[in-house]
């Protein structure tokens, strides 16, 4: 990587929309700045929110950052599963949706410590493949459990089988694998932080500017690490 690719250098929080891959996001930054540039942890096409990225010298401290707690607030359909866990997926099942009480006890049990599976339409590697390759092509395979920890899983609305959750999870987790656990899948699903990052001070990839990137002592400060 040539020396001009280390700058700019910082840490830009980005708003990402629903359609777009988090590569494709990667990559129109990467054309703005002329830097190289990475991310702290993907979200789906389908998925809206907080990104952040990585530009320059500051793509070094990634590994502090992919390890950070998120929050979500996502909208699941709990009239049955999907291929994929989310609406790009074919539906699996039709399903009554279960009443307050009942979806107050199946949230219970997905507090704290879970371990779910992986979702199919996932990157994981099987096999040295990615999963959503092989489900792309109609390979069924086991899919491993990852175990993580969901520090808080409240309902704001439920309304005709509609459920819209926030969550507060640990890296790694899984929102659309909790969705199938309650027998459903995601309608919509939008991160809203990322540690102490919120998607309120991001802006959408269009109005990014390499200005708005954070500097690396900042961005280590705010989450209490010291310099990789």
């Amino acid at each position: 990587m040539p020396p001009r690719a280390l700058e700019p250098s910082g840490v830009g929080l980005v708003d990402k929309p629903a359609g777009p891959s988090s590569f494709a996001v990667v990559a129109q930054i990467r054309r703005l700045t002329g830097a190289r540039t990475g991310h702290a942890g993907t979200l789906d096409p389908f998925a809206t929110g907080l990104l952040l990225l990585l530009s320059g010298r500051a793509t070094r401290v990634a590994s502090w950052l992919v390890g950070l707690d998120k929050r979500y607030l996502t909208e699941i359909d709990l009239g049955g599963r999907t291929t994929t866990g989310d609406v790009e997926g074919e539906r699996l099942d039709e399903r009554d949706p279960p009443g307050a009480v009942e979806l107050e006890r199946l949230l219970a049990g997905l507090r704290g410590e879970v371990e779910l599976p992986i979702p199919a339409a996932s990157a994981v590697k099987i096999g040295g493949e990615r999963a959503y390759r092989l489900a792309r092509r109609g390979v069924a395979v086991e899919m491993p459990l990852r175990r993580s920890t969901v520090h808080a899983l409240d309902v704001i609305t439920y309304t005709n089988g509609m459920a819209t959750l926030d969550l507060r999870v640990s890296s790694g987790t899984y929102v659309r694998a909790i969705a199938d656990a309650l027998g459903g899948h995601c309608r919509s699903l939008r991160r809203t932080e990322v540690g102490p990052f919120t998607v309120e001070d991001a802006v959408g990839p269009e109005r990014f500017v390499p200005g708005m990137l954070l500097p690396e002592a900042e961005v280590l400060a705010r989450i209490g690490a010291g310099r990789p």
